[in-house]
């Protein structure tokens, strides 16, 4: 038997298309400092995101796609780090999202086979964010490499008023 005979899509990994997570509140609020590192780090000059400019929105705004990179370890989550000299440690984690279930597929590569935004408003200084995940499809292809398995996961982030700030459909490949 060849890699390409083998089906990882078994009835366990079939059971988890469509499971939603419950809202998951991010560990902090945004915060300034925060969001100045992050605009500095994507290089965007605008004004909205400081004082200087930020009159219209009544005060500074988070760059748009801020919500989906300010996830933080909370105090006393384990670091990913640890176990690192395990030799049987491969330095995966398959929990792809807070509260989505871990999948079991005995791949090792994972890559990321992008991002798709949908962007509704800006977050604010002060607003603490959550997030709900759901898994749209898990399905398996073959590539020149071998087989692969993607998993469309889907990503809804709105304010504490409930506010939706924007939905993001992400692609993760294990080969």
């Amino acid at each position: 038997m060849t890699d390409l005979d083998v089906n990882y899509i078994t009835d366990d990994v079939k059971a988890l298309i469509g499971m939603e997570s419950d809202f998951c509140e991010m560990p902090h609020p945004v915060e300034a400092s925060e969001v100045r590192r992050f605009h500095h780090a994507v290089m965007d000059d605008s004004p909205r995101y400081s004082d200087a400019g930020a009159s219209r929105y009544g005060g500074p705004v988070a760059p748009l796609g801020f919500p989906v990179h300010m996830y933080r370890r909370r105090p006393g989550e384990p670091d990913p780090l640890d176990g690192m000299d395990r030799p049987d440690r491969d330095g995966l984690d398959r929990k792809l999202r807070p509260g989505l279930p871990p999948i079991d597929v005995p791949l090792t590569r994972l890559l990321n086979g992008g991002y798709r935004y949908t962007f509704y408003r800006y977050a604010e200084i002060g607003d603490r964010i959550f997030v709900k995940s759901r898994y749209r499809d898990i399905y398996q292809r073959s590539g020149r490499s071998g087989v692969m398995v993607l998993f469309d996961i889907e990503d809804t982030y709105v304010n504490q008023d409930r506010e939706l700030l924007l939905e993001t459909k992400n692609t993760i490949i294990l080969r």
